[in-house]
């Protein structure tokens, strides 16, 4: 589902409106002509729209007429006449809006020159800085690290970047001028990697950074550089990345000049065709971890992650158990399993025929430890999965069962060096002791 303001004609009846629309799972094969919902509220034009991060069917817009308003989408009704809630702090047109992780928290750039922080539920300003020296115009949400980055100019007219401590906006962190030029900046900011790219309004290049949370927060990497200049910029979100050729970010360029959408993928080199899990840490999903009405009555959660492993599913929004205690399995699907647990348990030293624990030899606690690997691997218990039902399961299933093997194998390979290093030790021991 996608939302934007239909520009069908230039009445302002017609741009005070949004429409939403429902964009089939196998992409268009022909125009789109019914709406799924229109959205009736602002007295003048739409300037942004922006999606809640974990709450499901909860939208933000904001126009010219200063407001920012909340849908709840929630509704039979094609045509919803007002929202659940409006926000009339601003003084000025809204240039920018963004939310934090878990969208407790919402921050905007106004054209008179300040900087919000706001109860998004409560439409209260909880921050708002005044500083002179930096006209923002976009504004953006640090990941958890509670920073917001602006992008603006200089008092001098500069193009310059800022970073803010989200608690206090009386006087930025640091300050960073880029140039002389007039396009606006656009800053994207992936939280995985602590990356910051940073693309201009009729550049030619695509500027990097690192983000620290320690001095100089920000640090500048280097620059992607094209021939065309971008009149556009949007990015792909990293569910949609490709993984198998170590893709960390996607950006897709408008340029006018030969009425085309070009890609450019930032790529890590990497050797190896196996998935990269430093790289690929768990990112957000598409399931929203909660539903409108319980954002609405004050909740909230973080989102729900996912792996990027291909066939991987949403991971679980519940914190993981510190520990799992190994003998007691918490769903075994058959006796014929509880029993072969319970006999593995046994073999692991912990039944009653095991050596007690200060007389064992170190050999046998690294091998029981061992031991213990072979069923329990990255939190995942052979014995207590249940068989598949879906594709994603089964693909889940099989991942996993490849890593087991590959692990098992170089077990297997230590094991072998391991023999033929006593193996070596006894011939020694027998040419240095003839009587052996």
């Amino acid at each position: 589902m996608t939302s934007g303001r239909s520009s069908d004609a230039p009445d302002s009846s017609i741009l005070d409106k949004i429409k939403l629309w429902d964009i089939p799972k196998q992409l268009l094969t022909k125009n789109l002509t019914a709406f799924r919902k229109e959205l009736v509220g602002h007295a003048r034009k739409v300037g942004l729209v922006e999606w809640h991060p974990t709450a499901a069917n909860i939208l933000f817009s904001s126009g010219y007429d200063y407001k920012v308003m909340v849908w709840n989408l929630d509704s039979k009704e094609t045509v919803i006449m007002s929202p659940v809630k409006t926000i009339n702090c601003h003084q000025d047109v809204i240039l920018s809006m963004s939310f934090n992780t878990n969208g407790s928290l919402l921050a905007t750039a106004c054209k008179d020159r300040k900087i919000r922080v706001l109860d998004p539920r409560a439409g209260t300003v909880l921050q708002e800085a005044n500083y002179k020296g930096h006209r923002a115009s976009k504004v953006l949400f640090l990941g958890n690290l509670k920073k917001l980055l602006s992008t603006g100019t200089s008092r001098w007219n500069n193009r310059q970047m800022a970073l803010w401590d989200q608690d206090d906006l009386s006087v930025p962190v640091t300050e960073v001028d880029l140039d002389g030029s007039s396009g606006v900046l656009f800053p994207f900011y992936d939280a995985d990697t602590s990356m910051l790219y940073v693309v201009g309004k009729g550049d030619r290049n695509i500027h990097y950074y690192e983000i620290s949370a320690n001095k100089p927060h920000l640090n500048y990497l280097t620059e992607y550089h094209s021939y065309n200049p971008q009149k556009g910029i949007g990015v792909m979100p990293k569910r949609g990345l490709d993984v198998s050729s170590c893709e960390i970010f996607r950006f897709y360029k408008l340029i006018t000049t030969k009425s085309l959408i070009e890609p450019v993928s930032m790529i890590v080199p990497r050797r190896s065709e196996s998935y990269q899990e430093d790289i690929y840490p768990p990112t957000a999903s598409a399931q929203p971890s909660l539903t409108a009405q319980e954002w609405l009555s004050g909740m909230n959660k973080e989102p729900v992650l996912m792996s990027l492993r291909p066939g991987a599913e949403p991971l679980s929004p519940q914190p993981l158990p510190s520990e799992r205690t190994l003998s007691v399995p918490t769903a075994p699907t058959s006796p014929h399993l509880l029993n072969q647990t319970g006999r593995l348990l046994a073999e692991d030293g912990r039944g009653p025929f095991s050596l007690p624990e200060e007389k064992a030899p170190r050999w046998a606690a690294e091998h029981r430890l061992e031991e213990k690997k072979t069923w329990l691997t990255d939190g995942f218990d052979i014995f207590e999965c249940p068989p598949p039902k879906t594709e994603n399961e089964l693909l889940q299933m099989f991942y996993r069962q490849q890593d087991e093997i590959r692990r098992l194998r170089e077990l297997v390979t230590q094991r072998e060096v391991q023999a033929k290093q006593l193996e070596l030790e006894i011939r020694n021991l027998r040419m240095s002791s003839p009587r052996l």
